[in-house]
This record gives C-alpha cells, structure tokens and sequence, in this order.
C-alpha cells in the first residue's frame, strides 16, 4: 500500500515496470479529480507517505499517472474508463492494507473531507 491517488493509465504501450506515462485524453480532468482528494488529506498532499520499506518514495501534490508509478496490464480503472466511459481513480489510503480496528477511526478522519471534497466535484 501507500498513501497517494493513482489516474488513468495504469498501463502503458511499452509495459515497462515503471516510469511511463500514459496519458490518456482526459489526462487534465484526472488529474483535477485526484488533487480534489489528495489536497485535503493530511498525509497524501504532503506527497510523502513515507511507507515502511519505501521510505524514499514520493508523489508530486500526492497524486501519480498509474503507469508512471508501475504499469498494470487490464487493471479496472483502465477498463472503465475505455470501455465504459467511467472517470475513475484509484485511492491508496494506507500503507497497510488491512489496518488494525484501532487505526480506522484515523483513517476516517483522515480521509473525510477528501471524500467530501471529491464528491463536490460530481
């Protein structure tokens, strides 16, 4: 996991493992939509979610081209996207993938008024 909103393409023409991007040709609207959620949240804004293990890692405005951070052949944002006109993004909210019971209070507010922000944008 990580802490950080990931837009279309996830994949490339070249399917290097990373640092491609695939643009696609709504490559403005996505990126609009994934600074509406990161630049609320208090950990990916910063573009620094300083994960264990990937502690060096970092996301310009806590927002990356899927493809540029790794390539993923038939992920369900593409999918959606080509075939059936959706906008989507991809949230990484943590760098753990199951969070303990402990932490979801955080997470939630971490991520309210990202949420309430993206949501506006509909």
């Amino acid at each position: 996991g990580s802490v950080v909103a990931s837009y279309p393409y996830d994949d490339s023409p070249t399917h290097k493992p990373t640092g491609v991007y695939s643009k696609s040709a709504d490559d403005e609207v996505f990126k609009y939509l994934a600074k509406a959620y990161a630049s609320h949240h208090p950990i990916m804004r910063t573009g620094k979610p300083n994960c264990p293990g990937e502690e060096g890692e970092t996301f310009p405005d806590g927002i990356t081209n899927g493809a540029q951070w790794y390539d993923v052949e038939g992920g369900m944002q593409d999918y959606n996207y080509v075939w059936a006109n959706c906008f989507e993004i991809t949230l990484e909210l943590s760098c753990c993938k199951y969070p303990p019971t402990s932490e979801l209070q955080k997470e939630w507010e971490n991520n309210r008024e990202s949420l309430l922000a993206f949501i506006e944008k509909v």
